[in-house]
């Protein structure tokens, strides 16, 4: 006659269970937050400030998020349980890479000038002409801000300088809008001498315009570009990386 064993009880209970459910349900909420606050604004269902309310009420329940998954995990451990403990563990490891975009840019935030118009030619910025309507109907001005932003851009960008192109002006115009193209700018303008575009962001949607001046000289073409962030008063450095993005481009065209 065999004797039946009574069955042993998981150490801790439904304690290191429970808490990891905890931790992950927390997360979901967190991503949930922080991914719907872009589209919110975009499609104009929240105004900006709710929306960025959003992202960071996103970042305090991600931050709670990890809180509880290191409590998970530490009990887990304690407890001999391998689940909840991996659990625990994925929710850290979750939150840090849910964290690491919003961290990154509000450090680009505190190293860049609070500037959001950026140009190639700080003494004679190029000038929106096609996208002036655009530009009048958003809070930021259309034409270049002045000698204050210049200086700044002066500081924090010195890199930024006009492109040269030893080639005729149909050629430079036909490869200046064929990298314009390349990164997908929605071209508002085309004159033999200047083009202009939109660049969208992804996330957000943010919508901000370009200008692009062809100039003749006696060696070729000087190119000149201009940024500018239709909302906000610093562009977190992005005006100033989309005209080093779109200057890699057109020297990659001009190589072909």
């Amino acid at each position: 006659m065999s004797l039946l064993r009574p069955r042993t009880r998981p150490r801790g209970g439904r304690w290191p269970v429970g808490v990891a459910w905890l931790a992950l349900i927390l997360l979901v909420i967190a991503a949930l937050l922080m991914a719907a606050a872009g589209p919110a604004y975009r499609f104009g269902l929240l105004p900006l400030g709710d929306a960025f309310g959003l992202l960071r009420y996103g970042a305090y329940v991600a931050a709670g998020a990890a809180g509880v998954g290191l409590i998970a995990l530490i009990l887990a451990i304690f407890c001999r349980r391998l689940r909840p403990a991996l659990a625990g563990g994925l929710v850290i490891v979750a939150v840090a890479g849910m964290v690491t975009v919003p961290w990154v840019h509000w450090q680009r935030a505190q190293l860049a000038p609070p500037i959001h118009d950026i140009t190639t030619d700080t003494e004679d910025p190029p000038a929106f002409e096609a996208l002036v309507d655009a530009r009048e109907a958003a809070p930021n001005a259309v034409d270049y801000p002045g000698e204050a932003f210049a200086r700044q851009q002066r500081e924090a960008y010195p890199d930024i300088r006009p492109i040269d192109l030893d080639m005729s002006l149909d050629s430079a115009l036909s490869v200046a809008e064929a990298a314009a193209l390349d990164l997908g700018w929605e071209l508002a303008g085309v004159t033999a001498n200047r083009i202009e575009a939109t660049d969208t962001t992804t996330w957000f949607g943010f919508k901000d315009d370009v200008v692009i001046r062809l100039t003749e000289t006696d060696d070729g073409v000087r190119v000149d570009v201009r940024s500018a962030s239709r909302i906000g008063r610093s562009d977190v450095g992005t005006n100033a990386a989309r005209i080093r993005k779109y200057r890699e481009t057109l020297e990659r065209r001009v190589q072909r």
